[in-house]
């Protein structure tokens, strides 16, 4: 048996197989962001801080960039690897079947989604002034279409139990609601995360293929040719030496 070059492995697994572009460029970008806000100088922290989600800008000042700028920004180290970890876990397959550009119009839709509705839930609870940042959005998300599109498959909850992915999602979905429901003070936006899943569920309904109306002129064409054969048979039965068979 040939033996592998040396170094095979290795090359093997930086490939695009384990990272496609839209997962590789995502982690990179998020983790230089990351690095560049914890170690930028006091001076440029109010200018770092108008990136952050926050409802009263949003909605009096019409800041509607942050609803894209809060994706790339997280609140500590541990914030960011489980972000970025669960981007890897199930981002890769979903971008290895839909291609990158999908991929990341996905990825992007339900990150602003979920931006949407934390702005929309904290307006009209009357808290103008909290700060939402993080990809959580975008990554529920990408739960959310995994579940959908391989229920069946098994991952580890917790990297311990197996489950399939359509019970997985289905237990992070009831947990974020009843956190939501409970207004606890924990700092974590679960409307954020139920509103990523629900612009995901959204999106992919609509990426179905849509009902269409009959069609008429294609039924008319099938029913004229099934007619003439139809004829066509009759003739043959009376003028011909035996049956015709279709």
């Amino acid at each position: 048996m040939p033996r592998l070059p040396y170094g095979y492995t290795r090359r093997r697994l930086f490939s695009a197989e384990y990272f496609p572009p839209g997962v590789k460029w995502l982690l990179i970008s998020n983790t230089l962001v990351f690095l560049f806000t914890s170690l930028a100088p006091q001076a440029l922290r109010p200018h770092i801080a108008v990136l952050y989600l926050t409802p009263d800008t949003v909605v009096h000042n019409f800041t509607f960039w942050q609803l894209f700028t809060y994706l790339f920004l997280h609140l500590g180290p541990w914030h960011l690897i489980v972000n970025m970890l669960v981007l890897w876990m199930f981002g890769v397959q979903l971008e290895r079947d839909w291609g990158t550009r999908r991929f990341l119009k996905y990825y992007f839709v339900c990150g602003i989604g979920a931006g949407v509705c934390d702005v929309l839930m904290h307006a009209a609870l009357g808290n103008w002034g909290t700060r939402t940042a993080g990809a959580s959005g975008a990554i529920f998300g990408l739960l959310l279409a995994f579940g959908v599109l391989y229920p069946n498959q098994t991952i580890l909850m917790e990297f311990l139990f197996p489950i399939k992915a359509k019970y997985f999602v289905m237990i992070y979905a009831a947990v974020e609601l009843w956190s939501c429901l409970a207004v606890d003070n924990s700092g974590v936006s679960s409307i954020a995360h139920l509103g990523g899943m629900a612009v995901g569920f959204i999106y992919l309904k609509s990426r179905l293929p849509a009902l269409r109306l009959p069609d008429v002129r294609g039924a008319y064409s099938r029913w004229r040719i099934l007619r003439a054969k139809k004829k066509f048979q009759v003739y043959m039965r009376k003028h011909g030496n035996g049956p015709w068979v279709n």
